[in-house]
C-alpha cells in the first residue's frame, strides 16, 4: 500500500519556525514530482510549494516566497517544507502531495495528483 506520511506540525507562535516531513512509503517515488498543499478551516486547498524530481526545479505560492522552502532526500524518499517567520494566516492542515506530471500543480488541476498524504495541524499563534 502506498502512503504519504507527514509529520512536524504542531503550534508555534507568529514568527516562529516549523519544519515539516513526509516520508514515503509502499513505492519508491523516483521521477514523482512532490510538492505541500494546506487547507484553513472554511476555505479551498491551496498551493504551497513543489519540488521536481530529482530537486532542480521548485515553485511557491506568493503567500509562501521567501518564508517557506521546500527540499527533498532522494535516499529516504521524503520532501520537508521549512517554514520560517509563520504568521497567524499560515495556520491550516497541510498535505503532502506527489504526481509524475508538473503541470497538475497549477490551477485547479490539482484534484487530479495521484497521491496525498493524511495532513498535519500548523497552528500560528498571535
Amino acid at each position: 500500500q502506498v502512503q504519504l506520511v507527514e509529520s512536524g506540525g504542531g503550534l508555534v507562535q507568529a514568527g516562529g519556525s516549523l519544519r515539516l516531513s513526509c516520508g514515503a512509503s509502499g513505492r519508491t517515488f523516483s521521477n514523482y514530482v512532490m510538492g505541500w498543499f494546506r487547507q484553513a478551516p472554511g476555505k479551498e486547498r491551496e498551493f504551497v510549494a513543489v519540488i521536481s524530481w530529482p530537486g532542480r526545479r521548485t515553485r511557491y505560492a506568493d503567500s509562501v516566497k521567501g518564508r517557506f522552502t521546500i527540499s527533498r532526500d532522494n535516499d529516504k524518499n521524503s520532501v520537508y517544507l521549512q517554514m520560517n517567520s509563520l504568521k497567524p494566516e499560515d495556520t491550516a492542515v497541510y498535505y503532502c502531495a506527489a504526481d509524475l506530471d508538473w503541470s497538475v500543480w497549477s490551477g485547479g488541476a490539482w484534484h487530479g495528483i495521484e497521491y496525498w498524504g493524511q495532513g498535519t495541524q500548523v497552528t500560528v499563534s498571535s
